[in-house]
């Protein structure tokens, strides 16, 4: 045999220019970081906990229309001297509509709380109509809370249970695991560095599943293919070539969605800002997480190519044959 030929084997039909990247070179110490920062997250969540906004803990909601363009640094100013303290002022669309957010005043009555707001709001030359305010109360918004989560345990739990009926078992293990993992890093930089977290950062957090699990899913079909395809290859080369033929798009995903994330984070003003740091933090955890922990996991549980060979049951078998 040939060493050309030798060399042909080894790039397994692929062109002789085009390297195979060794990601499961380094899946061991991948691993080993990936359960510190897990830890880590964990951490921080127990000990500092989240610092959850007013959608969870409850508190008051009012629209405002002004007659002229206002900045919310100014309507913020002015809700502070009026003694309405931690107000989130927030624009609605335009400059004139805003939505401010605080929390429950226990020392005003909640029939005299919209003439109050109404005062505190006015600002020199720009009149301001409140024609709405609500009242969440601390129940309705820690009930929020417990159905939140749920929301999130039953992603993963259709995540797992679609994978596996769309490949294998171990792979869908491997993904509920690299899900689980960005939901909890994300949760423990928000825990860590105290952000605010609301309905907008869950929706992240919904989001960041959907690409974590696209990343997986892609990854995965890749690699069940080659397995069919490809003979005398180990589990770890198919693998390897698996996530480099992938690599490209999965670069090409992640960098248009960070165009996008970068895009609210810089215009998208107050309302979208949690929600796209969120997806920002989201985008590299998950695009690490689908290489080196979804497919890894999958590589140590013992995957090879016996677990995509579809087994077919002979048309006639030989019932009347005499013993």
């Amino acid at each position: 045999m040939t060493e050309n030929t030798q060399l042909n084997q080894k790039q397994y039909g692929r062109p002789e220019d085009e390297r195979i990247i060794p990601f499961m070179k380094i899946a061991m110490p991948a691993a080993l970081f990936s359960i510190l920062l897990t830890v880590a997250s964990i951490f921080f969540i127990a000990t500092k906990g989240l610092n959850l906004g007013l959608d969870f803990t409850g508190g008051v909601a009012a629209e405002l229309n002004y007659t002229n363009p206002v900045k919310p640094e100014d309507v913020s100013k002015a809700l502070n001297q009026a003694g309405f303290n931690d107000a989130v002022v927030q624009t609605l669309g335009s400059e004139r509509d805003l939505m401010v957010r605080m929390p429950v005043q226990e020392d005003i009555e909640a029939e005299d709380l919209t003439k109050a707001v109404t005062a505190a709001v006015q600002l020199p030359n720009n009149a301001a109509e409140v024609p709405k305010v609500d009242i969440v109360g601390g129940q309705v918004g820690n009930e929020l809370y417990v159905r939140s989560g749920g929301a999130v345990a039953l992603a993963l739990l259709l995540m797992l249970v679609y994978v596996t009926i769309r490949f294998e078992f171990k792979l869908a293990m491997g993904a509920v695991l690299s899900l689980f993992h960005d939901i909890i890093v994300t949760l423990g930089i928000f825990a860590m560095m105290q952000w605010p977290f609301d309905l907008t950062v869950l929706a992240a957090l919904l989001a960041i599943i959907g690409f974590s699990l696209n990343d997986n899913i892609v990854v995965s079909d890749r690699i069940r293919e080659n397995f069919r395809k490809i003979r005398g290859a180990e589990p770890v080369e198919i693998i390897n070539i698996a996530l480099t033929e992938t690599l490209r798009r999965t670069i090409h995903t992640s960098m248009t969605l960070l165009l996008v994330v970068l895009a609210m984070m810089l215009m998208g003003g107050d309302g979208l800002k949690w929600f796209s740091i969120a997806m920002f933090v989201g985008v590299f955890v998950g695009t690490y997480s689908s290489i080196y922990i979804g497919t890894a996991f999958a590589l140590w549980r013992g995957l090879n190519r016996q677990d995509f060979i579809v087994q077919v049951k002979p048309e006639f078998e030989d019932e009347n044959q005499i013993p």
